[in-house]
């Protein structure tokens, strides 16, 4: 899928349009993505800034999106874990912005290649219109490559014999 029709999708997928949060600009080569979400009656909450879960909500996907376009079909790509750190109150326009570089991708690429998995951070901040920070989120992923694509174990090293298959 391009980025003209994954942004346009994305856009009006449930979870994000009825929180409000928008992906501005997706690059052609999926290594940019920039977000927003702005403050309405539907997302604000009890004290009138910016719901918690929203600003957590607008970092979901975007990091296993990108890698999996730039990775490939031959690794699985998962969100693992994450972490929010709310900084400052919420409001008026807040945005997000998503970047992978060269250097990273080749880095999970040699952290997979003997086939085992690798689960990178990557740290996200939100601000607000005044480049105030609001919150900042650490997005922790899997990544590995699937098992028609991984080497083949070598027994010896895994204590069992020639015979019998490793233990997983």
């Amino acid at each position: 899928m391009n980025e003209k029709w994954l942004r346009r999708l994305i856009n009006f997928w449930p979870p994000m349009f009825f929180a409000g949060i928008k992906a501005t600009r997706i690059s052609d080569d999926f290594r940019a993505i920039d977000v927003s979400l702005t403050l309405r009656w539907y997302n604000r909450n009890y004290v009138g800034t910016h719901f918690g879960g929203s600003l957590f909500s607008m970092t979901d996907p975007w990091y296993m999106l990108m890698l999996m376009h730039n990775l490939g079909r031959d690794y699985y790509v998962w969100d693992r874990g994450a972490h929010i750190d709310f900084l400052a109150p919420g409001r008026g326009v807040v945005r997000a912005q998503f970047r992978i570089t060269d250097e990273t991708l080749e880095h999970i690429r040699e952290q997979t290649a003997s086939g085992e998995k690798y689960l990178p951070e990557f740290t996200v901040d939100i601000l607000n219109e005044n480049d105030t920070l609001v919150a900042r989120v650490v997005r922790t992923l899997y990544v590995r490559h699937k098992p028609h694509q991984r080497p083949p174990r070598d027994s010896t090293l895994h204590g069992s014999s020639a015979e019998e298959p490793p233990k997983l």
